[in-house]
């Protein structure tokens, strides 16, 4: 089964929740917010897993004001690790944008950086350094392995909930409690 634009199976604008039982353990704990998914494949990024880096570090290694924002940078995951992208409520023209979600767009040019450093930028945003990214077809194999369990994500939990809070607040979302999970799990 492949996902398109017009597909009820299209998971744009989901999270993806890694369940106990996925194998990769860099996705183990992980939430994934699709910003694509079409028959060619899927992109998303992981928004709970804080590399240890602040955003005022990016900043200021960009020559860009703002290198005092005390703000986590997110492992998004292991594709293309040097590249960046930024989720983030609509507001402003920035290059390279692309509208995901009537509430979430995703930017991967500096001059939403820019933007953000001269406090300019979007109210709400996250950064995160590399994207998870499928083939045709295979996030499709892995949700029927049920390495993943799925619903439509929220603006709420994206920017407002603190990303340690982000894995509980989706299963809870979903309506699963974690100590109840076996082997035999699905996606929602």
């Amino acid at each position: 089964m492949t996902a398109s634009k017009h597909s009820p199976h299209n998971l744009k604008h989901h999270f993806l929740v890694a369940s106990p039982y996925l194998a990769d353990p860099r996705f183990h704990g992980s939430v994934i917010y699709l910003c694509e998914h079409s028959e060619d494949g899927a992109l998303g990024l992981v928004i709970n897993q804080p590399l240890g880096i602040h955003l005022g570090e990016i900043l200021e290694q960009l020559d860009l004001q703002g290198d005092e924002l005390d703000l986590p940078v997110f492992g998004g995951g292991p594709v293309e690790q040097e590249r960046g992208f930024v989720l983030h409520s609509p507001s402003g023209s920035w290059k390279n944008t692309a509208v995901v979600a009537d509430d979430v767009m995703l930017t991967t040019s500096r001059d939403i950086l820019a933007g953000i450093g001269r406090n300019q930028g979007p109210s709400e945003f996250l950064m995160a350094l590399g994207y998870s990214g499928w083939g045709s077809g295979q996030l499709e194999e892995e949700l029927s392995g049920n390495a993943w369990l799925t619903c439509p994500a929220t603006a709420d939990i994206l920017f407002r909930t603190p990303w340690a809070d982000r894995y509980k607040a989706v299963l809870a979302l979903i309506g699963v409690d974690l100590n109840q999970l076996s082997e035999t799990v699905g996606h929602a």
